[in-house]
């Protein structure tokens, strides 16, 4: 796949087929990703593979923990508050999101499903936990966090597996460690749900806004 096509035809995926993602298909794809740039080449990530019954496990665990309200405890904080351009983005794509679902933004029932949905990994069969040294400068880290994962989500999408992104799977980080084995000297970063999308299932489908160029870019001639 040319690589422009890629950047601009990955998404993330919020219903995943039921088939089963190979061992190897995995390996192909984190043995691409590895090649992404970090500081001083230090390549600060680890990952966490988790497929089978121990993702079993954990998706009901967090679908009880995100359902009953616990309020979420990630290593790594995630933002509350936006500067205002940047929460009217957020709500827009919430918007959207819902439209392609079919649920009104007075259906709370709606809502709270799809919020299901996400706690349950919308059915990826694969999910990958991104980590760092719990003794690591967590902003640069971070960074190279950040490269390697929009690499390996890349990669899949050159191979045909879809990728989420997702906070709502780090936010309760007591039941990785549980489920995954991830030591206490390891903070917990990001995590990729992966598997074959369904790709004609309208909340896969829907148009993504971008900021236009002039929104965020200063030149200095």
């Amino acid at each position: 796949m040319e690589l422009e096509a890629a950047v601009r035809g990955r998404r993330s995926i919020r219903k995943f087929k039921t088939d089963e993602l190979p061992k190897r298909v995995v390996e192909e794809i984190l043995e691409a990703a590895r090649w992404a740039p970090s500081w001083g080449n230090t390549q600060a990530w680890e990952f966490y593979v988790i497929t089978g019954k121990p993702l079993e496990v954990f998706r009901k665990e967090n679908f009880e923990n995100l359902t009953a309200g616990k309020p979420f405890r990630p290593d790594v904080p995630i933002p509350e508050v936006w500067p205002e351009h940047m929460k009217k983005r957020y709500g827009e794509l919430g918007r959207i999101l819902l439209a392609a679902l079919g649920v009104k933004r007075e259906d709370k029932e709606g809502r709270n499903r799809f919020y299901g949905e996400m706690a349950l990994l919308f059915g990826a069969p694969c999910l990958v936990v991104a980590c760092i040294p719990g003794d690591t400068l967590v902003e640069y880290a971070m960074l190279d966090v950040g490269l390697v994962t929009q690499t390996l989500c890349l990669v899949a999408h050159g191979k045909g597996v879809g990728t989420c992104i997702m906070a709502a799977a780090v936010g309760f980080p007591d039941a990785l460690r549980r489920v995954a084995g991830i030591p206490e000297n390891r903070k917990i970063i990001v995590s990729i749900a992966m598997g074959y999308p369904e790709s004609a299932d309208p909340v896969n489908r829907f148009e993504r806004p971008r900021a236009g160029l002039s929104e965020f870019v200063r030149w200095v001639e």
